[in-house]
């Protein structure tokens, strides 16, 4: 068979990709609803940090394997990546069925972890290789919108049978469905070696320069350090609407299917957006994608501050997603964009790496400032920092030529040449002139 580019031309392996994902991200939505009441109901946990510390193994487990997913992904293959997740995958829902201690829980979300960060991870390189460079955006919004979508579905579904039939056993019996359907689709997937050879081929010769660091990725690199900080801030707040929202909303007297429809509301207004913001994302300056949705994150957040009725929380619910999906596909495409093509897999694991770590530093700030000062001082300076982490966006990308510029982000021209953001950080860290990867 003939290896070619783009999304029409590869759409049966890209839809096969799409349908793995709806599974890895349904794998999540099983406990977004049911696992901080089930922590409070049938193990008695009562301080915030101990009832999130399955959101922080979570965090720290997929953040490394984020890491090593990248760092993976030329050497052993993206297909076997993506079946070694789901082998991970596949003890989870059975570990939180029968678990009779909060320590399974735990282990069960160490596996969930492992699980998340090499399968999501090998999907959204193995799109951004078939697609190559003119789709990215689009094919990041169809991934992240399968996967957020499939969050929100099951995030209700369980809500709604542990509802109806108690926390336990019947939601985890959808989870053992979705683990052997991944596991299965997996198996059928091709691995994607063959286009990244055929966009190397048909790139444009670049001049040659030092590869990205970790700490280029991380920070040092004006575009990539600030994807990076609100990848990690963004799923920061997530950790803690996670987390949190469901004990907040408890609080104020919910029913286990209201609270379940709050949770799947959020999600399911990202998975839509994204189908809207993936393509915007091949268009548009993601600098402006990326502030505009760090901002309206942070004023929904502070926002929940001041409500306390249930039609009020599901509006609150939906922008926080529509928030969301302005930046979560336009991380990706954004990361694909400014890292050389040879370095494109390991750069996304690194910026995934601190993306997820988010995870597990929301839920242990959160928990702490809402054990000491209450669920109202962590909603305020969780949302804070979302603000704040929108500022740093502002101040520091700067479009790259030839894309468009919306709002009051016009000016986002380099502030400074690469050549003198090279100068500044000294010798030894240096990048290419052209950002672009083909």
């Amino acid at each position: 068979m003939t290896t070619q580019l783009g999304l029409r031309e590869n759409w049966r392996q890209f839809s096969l990709l799409v349908l793995v994902n709806a599974f890895v991200g349904g794998m999540v939505g099983l406990e977004r609803s049911i696992l901080p009441r089930l922590a409070e109901q049938e193990f008695h946990l009562v301080a915030r940090t101990a009832i999130l510390s399955f959101i922080v193994v979570f965090g720290l487990t997929k953040a490394v394997a984020n890491y090593y997913a990248g760092a993976w992904a030329n050497k052993i293959g993206r297909k076997n990546l993506l079946v070694i997740g789901w082998l991970f995958g596949l003890p989870v829902p059975l570990l939180l069925l029968w678990a009779p201690s909060w320590g399974w829980v735990i282990a069960a979300n160490v596996l969930l972890g492992i699980n998340q960060g090499l399968a999501w991870s090998s999907t959204v390189v193995m799109k951004i290789d078939l697609v190559g460079p003119k789709q990215r955006g689009l094919a990041m919004g169809l991934n992240e919108s399968a996967g957020y979508l499939a969050v929100a579905a099951t995030a209700f579904a369980s809500g709604w049978l542990a509802t109806e039939y108690g926390l336990r056993p019947y939601p985890f019996y959808l989870g053992i469905g979705l683990a052997v359907l991944g596991l299965l689709g997996s198996l059928l997937v091709r691995d994607t070696r063959h286009h990244v050879a055929l966009e190397a081929a048909q790139a444009p010769a670049a001049p040659a320069g030092p590869p990205l660091s970790f700490w280029d990725v991380t920070w040092r690199h004006p575009n990539l350090g600030s994807v990076t900080q609100a990848g990690l801030v963004n799923n920061l707040n997530d950790g803690m609407v996670w987390g949190l929202l469901p004990l907040l909303l408890a609080s104020k007297g919910f029913t286990l299917t209201q609270i379940g429809t709050v949770a799947a509301v959020y999600p399911a207004v990202w998975g839509l957006g994204q189908l809207l913001t993936g393509p915007l994302a091949d268009r548009l300056c993601k600098k402006d994608l990326l502030f505009w949705g760090m901002l309206l994150q942070g004023a929904v957040l502070l926002a929940m501050l001041f409500t306390d009725t249930y039609p009020v929380f599901v509006l609150l619910a939906a922008l926080l997603g529509a928030g969301t999906a302005l930046v979560y596909p336009t991380f990706l495409a954004a990361v694909a964009e400014y890292a050389p093509l040879p370095q494109r897999a390991h750069s996304v694991g690194i910026f995934r790496f601190w993306r997820d770590a988010g995870y597990a530093i929301g839920a242990l700030l959160t928990g702490l400032l809402a054990d000491a000062f209450g669920l109202g001082a962590a909603l305020a300076a969780i949302g804070g920092l979302t603000v704040l982490s929108a500022l740093v966006i502002q101040r520091r990308m700067y479009c790259l030529p030839g894309t468009a510029e919306v709002g009051p982000t016009r000016s986002c021209s380099r502030p400074m040449s690469v050549a003198n953001h090279e100068s500044n950080r000294g010798p030894g860290v240096g990048f290419r002139t052209s950002f672009s990867v083909a």
